[in-house]
């Protein structure tokens, strides 16, 4: 991949966990050197400029001698790279070396090329500096968290490499880079954004769009475990409140229950008028979600074609600018509004677990075993959904409505954008987990059915038996939960019910 001025979020998947190749384009060098010449230029007089030749948030009104300027630099990185907590996987730290590239190359920041070089360097070789997940409050860039990545570029804390953790000059010298000796305004420049938000948030959007699918799929599988009613996802009915999430939504669930043979074994006299909101409801209910996930593709979007750094160098003016465009507000309410949308699936998802184990909703045997008693069946399986749907309601309050000052007061309103990452990709995690339960127990369920589903239902149904077995009596669940989980992950069990 040629590194410029637009990355989407497929190339940005297709280089953190894919492995593609990262080169900066001659554009992006062209734009970096015109930046440049500007701190230089800077360098060169008196006249004080924010992080160029002063202090940093309280200390912007101390101008530094021009013979400190480098010293500055390392310093602040070393005084900021105090972040806690486990470190960052692999993944999360790939998406901020990319991103943080990205941000640099579009000319607006004032490092050399070599900056940016070093961070690809970094990323190409698999080498990732070990961050530690807990520190950030989002607003002055992902500030420590980031000074532990830059840490790296000059030869201090420790980088992952090869399956071991080693110090971060020893990578370098194996890759045959040396540390950087940063300049002007250079080490400033790497900490100030929001890319450990951007790749939080760009990793967990990806994995929650599988995840959409996969919930329809769910819902469908338990639509005819239960003997639903297709109805509420035709068109028509749809149609009448088009909110596009919806519409989606409930073409997806037509496509997986096309040529069913259970709908109309049941068309007339099964005595039910209408079925469970978490069954009829799901166009409705996953459409907001979708909704939501749209909203955060478009928020991505812009983010990844923004500078984030402080201060801004106009290279055509000369003009060197403190603004704002290092807060994670934009990201932080729309993290916050994706948890609600990704929890909400898994909410419902163990409302239908309910359903399809509740042998007075069902028909079907209690627990959707056999022989009850001697057997629990699945009773201990929604225990469990129950359990995480409920964590989800905690991990789901909004960290962007709270703020606390840093920095004497100077930065008193702070995003707590990367509290919100990190809850996002928990909450991810959780509904993976739900999910697989209820597609557990609605394979189950369908054993007892002797007509054919729908296509994808179907298709998906034999798929999940051929990996794991139908349930006659008790037995160790957990081995098959775990695999059901990573068919769930990869979007292995989606891709099948999708192309039946």
């Amino acid at each position: 991949m040629i590194l410029d001025q637009h990355l989407t979020l497929e190339q940005f998947i297709a280089v953190v966990r894919g492995g593609e190749a990262v080169t900066l384009a001659d554009a992006a060098r062209t734009r970096i050197g015109r930046a440049r010449a500007v701190i230089e230029r800077i360098v060169e007089g008196d006249t004080p400029v924010y992080g160029v030749n002063t202090g940093f948030g309280k200390f912007a009104n101390v101008q530094v001698p021009r013979a400190d300027l480098e010293q500055l630099q390392h310093n602040l990185i070393m005084s900021h790279a105090i972040g806690v907590g486990e470190p960052l996987p692999a993944e999360v730290v790939r998406g901020m070396l990319l991103l943080r590239a990205q941000s640099l190359a579009l000319g607006h920041s004032g490092v050399r090329v070599e900056v940016v070089e070093l961070l690809l360097t970094l990323l190409n070789a698999g080498a990732h500096p070990v961050v530690p997940a807990q520190g950030s409050v989002g607003a002055s860039g992902d500030l420590a968290p980031l000074a532990h990545l830059a840490l790296a570029l000059i030869g201090m804390g420790e980088v992952e490499h090869g399956g071991r953790v080693q110090p971060a000059a020893d990578v370098l010298a194996a890759l045959g880079a040396a540390p950087l000796q940063l300049q002007a305004k250079e080490g400033l420049a790497l900490i100030n954004g929001t890319q450990l938000m951007g790749s939080l948030l760009a990793l967990a959007l990806h994995d929650a769009r599988t995840l959409l699918g996969t919930a329809n799929l769910a819902a469908a599988m338990t639509v005819e475990a239960m003997y639903g009613s297709h109805r509420p996802f035709q068109p028509d009915v749809v149609g009448l409140r088009p909110h596009p999430g919806a519409v989606a939504v409930a073409a997806e669930l037509r496509q997986f229950l096309r040529d069913s043979e259970i709908a109309p074994s049941h068309a007339v006299g099964d005595g039910k008028v209408q079925d469970a909101y978490s069954l009829r409801a799901a166009p409705q209910v996953h459409g907001a979600s979708a909704d939501a996930l749209t909203h955060a593709a478009r928020v991505l979007d812009t983010e990844f074609a923004s500078v984030t750094d402080n201060p801004l160098i106009f290279p055509d003016t000369g003009d060197v600018v403190s603004g704002g465009n290092f807060h994670g507000q934009p990201l932080a309410v729309t993290i916050d509004a994706l948890k609600v949308a990704v929890a909400e699936l898994g909410s419902i998802s163990e409302r239908r677990c309910e359903q399809l184990l509740n042998p007075s909703l069902s028909g079907l045997p209690g627990f959707l075993t056999p022989q009850g008693g001697l057997n629990s069946g699945f009773m201990i399986a929604q225990y469990t959904a129950a359990a995480l749907v409920s964590e989800n309601k905690v991990l789901a309050h909004p960290a962007s409505v709270d703020t606390i000052p840093t920095s004497a007061n100077q930065e008193d309103h702070v995003s707590m954008g990367a509290h919100g990452a990190r809850q996002l990709r928990a909450v991810l995690e959780n509904v993976q987990n739900v999910l697989g339960i209820e597609l557990m127990c609605a394979a189950q369920a369908l054993d007892f059915q002797q007509l054919r589903a729908g296509r994808g239902v179907q298709a998906a149904w034999e798929y999940l038996r051929r990996h794991i077995p139908n349930m006659t009596q008790d037995r160790y669940y957990r081995p098959d939960l775990i695999r059901i989980v990573e068919m769930v992950k990869s979007g292995e069990l989606l891709r099948v019910a999708q192309g039946a």
